[in-house]
């Protein structure tokens, strides 16, 4: 969706593009939990997955009648390569998330090392190829290697917050799961709010200054999440996720920005696939760290549990906010 949106709109307006997919990912992931509820409650759980194959159709046949045509790269996908890649990012993830568990830390070592093994002999493999399953060499331009750093300590940061917080709400406050979902959902409807509002502000302002803002005010949100009282109001709880997800929403699309325009032009589908990369290795990589926060405490309260995975995710929105703030676009004159 990403490299698409570079040949569909003008260079000019390419932030409000990015702005508009974000836009429409934070609308699906508010709608998400609502709606899988609906099937639930006139169908049996494997409609979950069977409902996509209707919406992916459809999408498909929107597309072939929609999008622009783009140009190829004429190379053939690289079975080795792709091999390499599930094994590293595999081991990688099961490896982290095995650290929280005392008897199964030996092997979570042993996957790691595998990882860090496949990966290395994977990335050197990806230099010399022509055309790569995964271009490791545009992490070479310092714009683009910074914005997926600040986008993996970004959808970390905004994981561990996903996962801890139904704990918290549940196990702490003793809320139902209807009111957990409830409360989760001003997050999502903050980041649809704000997405076209950053997409037209990165058209016009530089997009690191405006992740760093956008991630110091996440980490500030998260930061009034973990101070909150011990008996909170519905108001309280709503206010601080509302505020993160209004960062969130305010870094996410000038860093697509950056990440898409950052490489040449013909290698817009690699950063785009890059950008997915980044992402999807943030999610899994906040995940498998509250699995092993709650693992290293398993016994103690839930709240203290809960309390450093808010810790934890304060200091990965932190850390992104500052490898957004250090990048100089190219268009920004660095």
């Amino acid at each position: 969706n990403i490299a698409l949106v570079r040949f569909v709109y003008p260079h000019r307006m390419i932030g409000r593009g990015v702005g508009n997919v974000a836009l429409i990912v934070a609308v699906a992931s508010a709608a998400g939990p609502t709606v899988a509820a609906a099937i639930l409650s006139a169908a049996s759980w494997p409609w979950l997955f069977l409902v996509n194959l209707p919406v992916g159709i459809v999408a498909l046949l929107v597309a072939s009648r929609t999008l622009p045509a783009t140009p190829r790269s004429g190379a053939r996908l690289d079975p080795v390569s792709a091999l390499l890649n599930a094994l590293t990012f595999c081991l990688l993830i099961v490896g982290i998330d095995g650290l929280g568990s005392a008897e199964g830390r030996p092997l979570a070592l042993a996957e790691l090392a595998a990882a860090l093994a496949i990966g290395t002999v994977f990335v050197r493999r990806q230099l010399r190829l022509p055309a790569p399953l995964l271009p490791v060499d545009l992490l070479r331009i310092p714009a683009f290697a910074l914005s997926m750093a600040t986008s993996i300590a970004a959808f970390a940061s905004q994981m561990v917050a996903y996962i801890a917080l139904p704990f918290y709400f549940q196990d702490v406050l003793h809320l139902t799961s209807t009111q957990t979902g409830f409360l989760l959902t001003p997050w999502p409807i903050a980041i649809a709010a704000m997405a076209p509002v950053s997409g037209r502000l990165a058209d016009r302002w530089p997009p690191g200054l405006l992740g760093g803002l956008g991630l110091g005010l996440m980490a500030a949100g998260l930061v009034a999440v973990a101070l909150l009282p011990a008996s909170p109001s519905i108001l309280d709880i709503v206010w601080r996720l509302t505020l993160c997800g209004l960062g969130f929403g305010l870094f996410q699309a000038p860093n697509n920005k950056v990440i898409i325009t950052s490489a040449p032009r013909e290698r817009s589908g690699g950063a785009s696939g890059m950008q997915s990369t980044a992402r999807l290795t943030g999610q899994s990589l906040g995940a498998a760290l509250v699995a092993v926060l709650f693992g290293l405490v398993h016994g103690a309260e839930p709240g203290r549990a809960v309390l450093l995975a808010l810790v934890s995710a304060v200091a990965l929105a932190a850390a992104g906010a500052l490898a957004s703030v250090l990048r100089r676009h190219p268009a920004e004159g660095g």
